[in-house]
């Protein structure tokens, strides 16, 4: 199936919300057979109406096949793996029945580490990491809210270049790396910086950096982050303060999916994210006060009490 003469490689999305929906449905949009599987509500609407792409070019509606049952994976080349971090073991479970034979499994989630352990409940599968750069929501079931960017840089492996060839064709701006483990520790470090903060506050990012004190309390979460990372032997970009100072005008309009998940009072993927630094600095000595108390706030929001009558 990966020979170049071989017909168009068939996907499936599992996870099928904000980011998988947004990659899903380029690639339905492109003609690419894919199948999206996720909660009901979005299935349903998918089944009876297609699903709605609202981005920043387009307003458009593609019909993907959509199930909310892991079988529906058999058929696929390539499974994009979009679940959240807290669900990355169990999820693979219940994939790992249903994998097609030489399925490519590609890790398209917030953090550095769920390839590798994809990799350790998927014996004998291949699994790729990628950095996923997008800003989007699910606006409504079976609708997706585009607010930025779009970009996936893949982790080098046997099949990598023929994916990015088909995602690129569908509109993706993709591109495959031998240093994807740096990658993804820029990316968790933008992350790091704003996630959380987007969560208290409940605001966008651009709104974000405007907020008396932020821009400091930023430049403390990436000194922390980047200290971590230099002691795990990550190279980080020179001009990361840049990037991260950049995302508030690329992705103004964007709160962050743990906010999201405060406000529906859903588990966050905080410990997967400053957790993370944290946890790596205790591990080597550096200290993270700036990350750890991010951290520690996001989970007493976590676990609020519901609001009395």
């Amino acid at each position: 199936m990966w020979s170049s003469n071989s017909p168009t490689l068939s996907f499936a999305v599992m996870g099928a919300g904000a980011v998988g929906c947004f990659y899903g449905g380029m690639l339905a949009r492109a003609g690419v057979p894919v199948t999206l599987i996720g909660r009901a509500a979005h299935v349903q609407a998918i089944q009876q109406h297609g699903l709605r792409l609202e981005t920043l070019t387009f307003d458009e509606v593609v019909h993907p096949a959509a199930s909310v049952l892991p079988s529906a994976v058999a058929t696929a080349d390539v499974v994009l793996f979009a679940v959240k971090s807290t669900d990355t073991e169990t999820t693979g479970a219940l994939l790992r029945p249903h994998l097609k034979p030489g399925a490519l499994v590609l890790c398209l989630q917030n953090g550095v580490d769920n390839a590798e352990r994809l990799r350790a409940v998927l014996p004998g599968v291949a699994v790729a990491g990628a950095a996923v750069y997008v800003a989007t929501e699910m606006a409504a079931p079976g609708h997706l809210r585009h607010h930025g960017r779009g970009e996936l840089i893949l982790e080098n492996s046997p099949h990598s270049v023929a994916v990015a060839k088909v995602l690129q064709a569908a509109g993706v701006p993709t591109q495959v790396s031998a240093h994807v483990r740096d990658v993804l520790w820029a990316k968790l470090v933008i992350n790091c910086a704003y996630n959380g903060l987007s969560a208290l506050g409940q605001v966008a990012y651009g709104e974000l950096v405007q907020r008396p004190g932020m821009p400091a309390v930023l430049r403390d979460l990436v000194s922390e982050c980047r200290a971590v990372a230099a002691a795990d032997g990550v190279t980080l970009p020179d001009d990361l303060e840049t990037q991260v100072q950049a995302i508030a005008h690329s992705m103004a309009t964007q709160m962050s999916s743990t906010a999201h998940d405060v406000h529906n009072r859903k588990p966050t993927e905080i410990d997967y994210l400053n957790g993370h630094v944290v946890r790596r600095g205790d591990a080597l000595g550096v200290p993270t006060p700036a990350n750890r108390l991010l951290w520690a706030a996001v989970k007493l929001l976590e676990n609020r009490p519901l609001a009395c009558p």
